[in-house]
């Protein structure tokens, strides 16, 4: 049902389009004498814009109808979609008032649309609505009050292929050369232009000899050879620290969107504890029969 609706929409606006709207790699009109702007109604979504004989179309309609085009028809200019759209619509209206029967598949698919529609105003409603400071406040204390800070490393290395380069590389800087120049020069990982820093990290973002390797050493003290699967390393400490929790401001935009997604989570459940609710059992059904579309008509 879905499909064919959507084909004879698009047939129906196609249809009512010129032909050269219909390319949207039509070449521009060629230029001409300059003339006055047009003069337009003043519209609202209210504004009815065609009658069926009675049935009016507003202006609303056919904003929606405009956004669920596909992507092709949204490259259009809206002054070709419009006269196409409002034919659409008309073209719809008429087809639809010359029966009186609509498919069980069609009224399914409108009280789906109508329910969709209707919870998505109350959510968009509750997940818009202003977050108090003292709300926020209280949801930081929660997320944070427990919270530990973790050992943090800012460390740099030299990557070299055998264990004798990186032997003679700590030989080196045991006799004072510079471990950033030594890394611009020898190193053979990414971070080596960079005079091999690798900046702050925490635990568990190194492979575990590195790591173990790293934590060994006292800030400003530099490692002998470490093995790992990248090659081997000589590894300079250069600072650490214990982290912090961040700040309210920091975290504002996120915990804003979680207190409103905890506001729309009870307001569901207070209405649900208020509302009468009965349903079968899902285990009763034959799940064969999600996908039966015989059942609806189709």
């Amino acid at each position: 049902m879905l499909k064919r609706t959507t084909l004879t929409a698009l047939i129906a606006l196609a249809a009512a389009m010129p032909a050269h709207a219909q390319d949207s790699t039509a070449s521009e009109a060629p230029e001409t004498e300059a003339a006055e702007a047009p003069s337009y109604e003043a519209v609202t979504a209210d504004t009815v814009i065609a009658t069926v004989n009675g049935a009016e179309i507003t202006f609303g309609e056919v904003m929606l109808a405009r956004q669920s085009l596909p992507q092709q028809y949204q490259q259009i200019p809206d002054e070709v979609l419009l006269p196409g759209l409002i034919d659409q619509l008309v073209d719809q209206e008429v087809l639809g008032q010359s029966s009186d029967e609509m498919t069980l598949a069609t009224q399914l698919y409108i009280r789906n649309q109508e329910r969709a529609a209707k919870a998505g105003d109350v959510v968009a409603g509750l997940l818009e609505a202003e977050v108090s400071d003292a709300d926020l406040q209280a949801a930081y204390d929660e997320q944070f009050a427990d919270f530990e800070g973790t050992e943090e490393f800012n460390a740099a290395h030299i990557l070299v292929e055998t264990e004798e380069e990186a032997q003679a590389l700590v030989e080196e800087l045991e006799g004072g050369a510079d471990f950033t120049e030594l890394a611009k020069e020898r190193s053979t990982g990414p971070s080596g232009p960079n005079g091999g820093d690798l900046g702050w990290f925490g635990k568990g973002m190194m492979v575990e000899p590195f790591e173990a390797a790293l934590a060994e050493l006292e800030v400003g003290e530099i490692s002998g050879p470490v093995e790992t699967q990248f090659g081997w390393h000589v590894i300079k400490l250069n600072d650490s620290r214990t982290s912090e929790a961040p700040s309210l401001e920091e975290v504002r935009d996120q915990l804003t969107d979680q207190v409103r997604q905890q506001k729309l989570q009870e307001q569901l459940e207070s209405l649900k504890s208020e509302a009468t609710i009965d349903r079968m059992d899902p285990a009763a059904i034959d799940p064969a029969a999600l996908t039966d579309l015989s059942l609806i008509g189709e």
